[in-house]
C-alpha cells in the first residue's frame, strides 16, 4: 500500500540532497566579500528613495484587491471546465450567470473610474 509513495519519497529526498549539497559547495566555494552597495534596498529596477513615513495612494490597493479578487473568481472556473462534460447543461448555464455577473462587476467599476490611475 505505501510501496506506491516510493518513488515520490526518493524524488523529494534526493531533490533535498542536492539542494543541501548546492547550499554546501556554494558556502565552501562562493565569494565571501562584502560589497556596501548590495545590501541597500533595490526595486524595480531603480534604487528606493521611499521613506518610512511614505504612503501609497488609495488607487493602488484599490487595483490590486480588484486583481486578486477577478483572479480568485477566474479559478474557480478551471475545475468546471476541466470536468464540464461530467457536469453536463446545468453546471454549463451556472458558469454563463457566473461570467455574466463577472462581467457586471467588471463594468461596474470601470464605469466608476476605480481602473483609472490617479
Amino acid at each position: 500500500m505505501l510501496s506506491g509513495y516510493l518513488p515520490a519519497v526518493v524524488f523529494v529526498a534526493l531533490g533535498g540532497l542536492i539542494g543541501v549539497v548546492f547550499a554546501g559547495l556554494n558556502f565552501a566555494f562562493g565569494p565571501t566579500r562584502d560589497v556596501p552597495h548590495k545590501s541597500d534596498p533595490y526595486e524595480c529596477g531603480l534604487p528606493s528613495d521611499v521613506q518610512q513615513g511614505f504612503r501609497f495612494g488609495i488607487s493602488f490597493y484599490l487595483i490590486a484587491m480588484l486583481f486578486i479578487l477577478f483572479d480568485i473568481e477566474v479559478i474557480f472556473l478551471y475545475p468546471v471546465a476541466i470536468q464540464l462534460k461530467a457536469f453536463g447543461v446545468f453546471a454549463l448555464v451556472e458558469i454563463i450567470v457566473f461570467i455574466t455577473l463577472l462581467m457586471a462587476a467588471f463594468v461596474y467599476v470601470w464605469r466608476r473610474g476605480a481602473l483609472e490611475w490617479r
